[in-house]
């Protein structure tokens, strides 16, 4: 009988998964030192319980599975923090189990940055320890009073010495940059932060500060900006040295630009 495939559940940005079919229940992600609870109900005829198998990466699982509920316990197999896991479930039909704690398995964030450091050409580079699974990790710069994302690199998960890199744009004057992840636990893991200051002329825009204009916004040099109306709805965004502001409703604006936040009213 063909095997009929649902997948009811996604975690951890596709890292971490779980996919149901009639037969099998397959759970993949990292090993992080913990083990897996399962409930397991009787067969639908009521003799027997639903699962009668159990393969962690390949191999067939000792741990003892006629109970209602039961330890898939992963210490045995000798697997590093950080390794990749693949269990699979296998059941009878017409009936379901349920994993208890299927986030064990996520990805953690747990790097350590070795250094990390932004050159005149503008890349950002940094090496890393103690990495536990894949997560992103987010490039942020300080820039108009706030931590504004700039890029988004993928994680190469390892416990070894990684290295990444990343092109970033300076604004003029003072420039920060850090790096940080998010897990499961929807808390941010982040690096310490690192500047460089750009001494180039200052950026500025026509009409300027607080005046009319009712088609264009034009930068002395190409920036990167955020147009807000009066409310703080963000209307515009981008990298430009020429924006044009023709559909805008007639009022005032909050731009952000360069280093700077001013405004300008729309005719």
């Amino acid at each position: 009988m063909a095997k009929k495939t649902i997948i009811i559940a996604i975690l951890m940005l596709g890292i971490q998964n779980i996919i149901f079919a009639n037969e099998e229940l397959v759970l993949s992600g990292i090993y992080q030192g913990e083990n897996i609870y399962v409930m397991n109900p009787f067969g639908e005829s009521g003799a027997g319980f639903c699962i009668y198998e159990i393969m962690v990466n390949g191999q067939i699982s000792t741990d003892e599975i006629n109970s209602n509920a039961f330890e898939i316990d992963l210490s045995m197999y000798g697997f590093d923090i950080g390794y990749e896991i693949e269990i699979i479930i296998k059941y009878k039909d017409n009936c379901q189990p349920k994993i208890l704690n299927p986030e064990v398995i996520n990805p953690k964030s747990t790097f350590i940055v070795s250094s990390i450091n932004v050159s005149k050409n503008g890349i950002l580079t940094w090496t890393t320890t103690n990495e536990r699974g894949k997560l992103p990790f987010i490039v942020e710069q300080y820039k108009w009073n706030k931590w504004t994302q700039v890029a988004t690199i993928e994680g190469k998960g390892t416990n070894n010495l990684n290295k990444y890199s990343c092109k970033v744009d300076f604004n003029t004057g003072q420039n920060k940059f850090r790096v940080r992840q998010k897990d499961d636990t929807n808390k941010s893991r982040m690096s310490q932060e690192v500047s460089y200051k750009n001494i180039s002329a200052p950026v500025t825009f026509t009409p300027g500060n607080g005046q009319k204009t009712s088609d264009f916004i034009t930068f002395s040099a190409e920036t990167n900006y955020e147009i807000f109306d009066y409310y703080g709805k963000l209307e515009l965004k981008g990298k430009n040295n020429k924006v044009s502001i023709k559909k805008l409703e007639k009022g005032t604006y909050f731009i952000n630009y360069d280093n700077k936040t001013e405004t300008f009213i729309k005719k």
